[in-house]
C-alpha cells in the first residue's frame, strides 16, 4: 500500500493550496478516505474525511467553509483544496486509508506552512 501526498509549501496567510494524494496497491474506491495533519508540537488531527464515492465529506471545525476535500476514483487521487491560509494551519499533511472508523495507513506527509 501506497500513499503520497504534494503539494506543499510556503504561502501567505489568506493564501491558497491544492494538495493531491497518489495512491497504490489497495483498491481506491472502495475506502473512505482521510486527510491529517500534524503542528510542531502537536498531536496527529482529523482534518477531513470523506466517503468511497465522493459525495459525503466531514471536516474539522476549524477548516470547515476554507478547506474542500475530493477524490477521484479514476485515477485513485485524493484532492484538499486550501483557502484562506492562516498560520495555524501551519502542519504535516498526511493522506490515510480509512478504516474501522478510523484510519489505518498513512503516507508521508507534505509541509504546509502559512507566514503571517
Amino acid at each position: 500500500v501506497q500513499l503520497q501526498a504534494s503539494g506543499g509549501g510556503l504561502v501567505q496567510s489568506g493564501g491558497s493550496l491544492r494538495l493531491s494524494c497518489t495512491t497504490a496497491g489497495f483498491t481506491f474506491r472502495d475506502y473512505w478516505m482521510y486527510w491529517l495533519r500534524q503542528a510542531p508540537g502537536k498531536v496527529l488531527e482529523r482534518v477531513s474525511l470523506i466517503d468511497t464515492s465522493g459525495r459525503d465529506t466531514i471536516y474539522a471545525d476549524s477548516v470547515k467553509g476554507r478547506f474542500t476535500m475530493s477524490r477521484n476514483n479514476n485515477e485513485n487521487t485524493l484532492y484538499l483544496v486550501m483557502n484562506n491560509l492562516k498560520p495555524e494551519d501551519t502542519a504535516l499533511y498526511y493522506c490515510a486509508r480509512g478504516h474501522s472508523m478510523s484510519w489505518d495507513i498513512k503516507g508521508q506527509g507534505t509541509q504546509v506552512t502559512v507566514s503571517s
